[in-house]
């Protein structure tokens, strides 16, 4: 039997709640499937900052560096907002997509039958719709230097953040979509702002070029990104995969949420470059949702895209796509029995809690596994 070390990062607020629906899905492969996991589990966020005054360890950090894949939860809420920029909740989290170099972030945007009503756009427009932004994670504004904020003086000050990237960031980033394009449809949105920005220039230059060298195969669109904005509300079916860089990808990847019917079922994965000996990535998954401290705690939180973040590291870290698949179809099986959690909720459907929706999810997977 195959057996891979997780390093569980739960976090704060809802992070502790969703994360503890996962581990009853670990469980249930640990007992019934032919995968097993050693799981161990550290803190992070604003829990990592009132445990060590930092948000995250070096210890912690070498536990990441040492596991097959980490799962995380979510950091951050106004408890802290008042702590040092360098360790607000949010810098763990940022130090381990850097530190880790887990530079390509995949972000599925899938609606499911069964919530096609639950989004904000019309049905027709969103039933069926399975997209797949890929952002990338390492560079760009979130990370270029400088980042300051300086006085002026006569009550002035001047804020800056560096947008930066550099060849090889855009080659690696643009390589992972067309590889992922070719087990989808194929064809690859790629968004900027070659019109304002220099890097936009850049980022569609080489992106053409990565194209030309093996991935002509793949049909290669450019678009601009507050065009494509437009278009993912306007018709979004149009696409299949769309690259984008850390800025651009963080937003539209949230308007993406939103056609699936809630932010609580998009999971993610953040993944490194192949290593040289094994092959296998770094790689780090976590829900696209936030901690949520206004229901943190109440038993509200919804635990599907936490548990599909793990079925996306069954398939994507552990190449167990059955295994994958299993959870997947779970997942779907439970919004199709009409369990629904708050942010979900439809006329007609059962209302649950955070609790007994990852139970749901455990007894479809009983089920669909005989």
């Amino acid at each position: 039997m195959a057996s891979y070390k997780l390093l569980l990062l739960p976090g704060d607020g809802i992070g502790v709640e969703v994360m503890a629906e996962v581990e009853r899905v670990i469980d249930w492969f640990n007992r019934r499937g032919a995968v097993s996991f050693e799981t161990e589990s550290d803190l992070v966020g604003g829990a990592a900052y009132d445990a060590h005054g930092q948000s995250i360890s070096d210890e912690t950090m070498r536990r990441a560096d040492e596991a097959d894949a980490i799962i995380f939860g979510a950091v951050g809420g106004p408890k802290w907002d008042s702590v040092p920029y360098d360790v607000r909740p949010e810098a763990g989290l940022l130090r381990l997509r850097k530190d880790l170099k887990l530079f390509a972030n995949l972000r599925p945007a899938v609606c499911y039958k069964a919530l096609a009503q639950s989004s904000s756009l019309k049905t027709e427009l969103v039933e069926g719709l399975d997209i797949l932004i890929l952002r990338e994670l390492t560079g760009g504004v979130y990370f270029g230097e400088p980042k300051e904020i300086t006085e002026l003086g006569n009550g002035q000050k001047r804020a800056v953040d560096t947008q930066v990237y550099e060849t090889y960031e855009i080659d690696r980033i643009a390589r992972v979509a067309f590889e992922l394009s070719r087990a989808r449809q194929s064809r690859v949105t790629s968004a900027e702002k070659h019109n304002v920005m220099k890097s936009g220039v850049l980022w569609k230059e080489v992106v053409t070029q990565t194209h030309k060298d093996g991935f002509e195969d793949v049909t290669l669109d450019h678009m601009l990104a507050d065009a494509l904005g437009m278009q993912l509300v306007r018709r979004p079916k149009q696409f299949d995969v769309i690259l984008t860089d850390n800025l651009f990808g963080d937003i539209l990847s949230d308007v993406a949420a939103m056609l699936t019917g809630s932010l609580g079922m998009l999971p993610s994965a953040s993944l490194g470059a192949p290593d040289g000996q094994t092959g296998r990535r770094k790689a780090l998954y976590e829900p696209v949702h936030g901690s949520a401290p206004d229901i943190a705690g109440q038993g509200k939180a919804n635990p599907l895209a936490m548990i599909a973040s793990f079925g996306m590291a069954l398939r994507y870290s552990f190449d167990r796509g059955a295994e994958a698949d299993l959870v997947e179809h779970a997942v779907s099986a439970v919004l199709d029995e009409g369990y629904r959690t708050g942010d979900i909720m439809a006329d007609g459907c059962r209302l649950v809690g955070t609790q007994e929706m990852g139970e749901a999810v455990v007894k479809a997977m009983d089920r669909l596994a005989v």
